[in-house]
C-alpha cells in the first residue's frame, strides 16, 4: 500500500521560506515521477512542481520558477519543496503527489496522479 505523509507546512509572512517534505512508502520511489499540487479555497487543485526520481530532472509552473525548488533523496524515499520569497497568493494546502511511469512535466494534472498525501497547510501573511 503506497502511503505518502507530508511536513513542514505551516505560516510565514511574504518574503518568508518554508520546507514541505513528502516521505513514500509502498512505492517504487526510483525512475518515476513525484511532485506537489496546491489547492486555495474555492479553487482547483494546480501542480506546482514535479521531479523525474531517475536522474532528479525538475519541472515548474511559471508562478513558481525561480522561487521553489524541488528536490529528492533517493535513499530515504523522500521529495522536498524549498519554497523561497513566498507571497500571499502561495496560500494554499499543498499535497505531495506520485505516479507510475516516466513522463514527467510541468503540465501534469491531478488526474495523471495515482496516489496522494493528506496534504499540508502554507498560509502567507502580507
Amino acid at each position: 500500500q503506497v502511503q505518502l505523509v507530508e511536513s513542514g507546512g505551516g505560516s510565514v509572512q511574504t518574503g518568508g521560506s518554508l520546507r514541505l517534505s513528502c516521505a513514500a512508502s509502498g512505492y517504487p520511489f526510483s525512475n518515476n515521477c513525484m511532485g506537489w499540487f496546491r489547492q486555495a479555497p474555492g479553487k482547483e487543485r494546480e501542480g506546482v512542481a514535479f521531479i523525474y526520481t531517475g536522474d532528479g530532472t525538475t519541472y515548474y509552473v511559471d508562478s513558481v520558477k525561480g522561487r521553489f525548488a524541488i528536490s529528492r533523496d533517493n535513499a530515504k524515499n523522500t521529495v522536498s519543496l524549498q519554497m523561497n520569497s513566498l507571497k500571499p497568493e502561495d496560500t494554499a494546502m499543498y499535497y505531495c503527489a506520485a505516479k507510475r511511469g516516466t513522463v514527467c512535466a510541468h503540465t501534469l494534472r491531478v488526474d495523471n496522479f495515482a496516489y496522494w498525501g493528506q496534504g499540508t497547510q502554507v498560509t502567507v501573511s502580507s
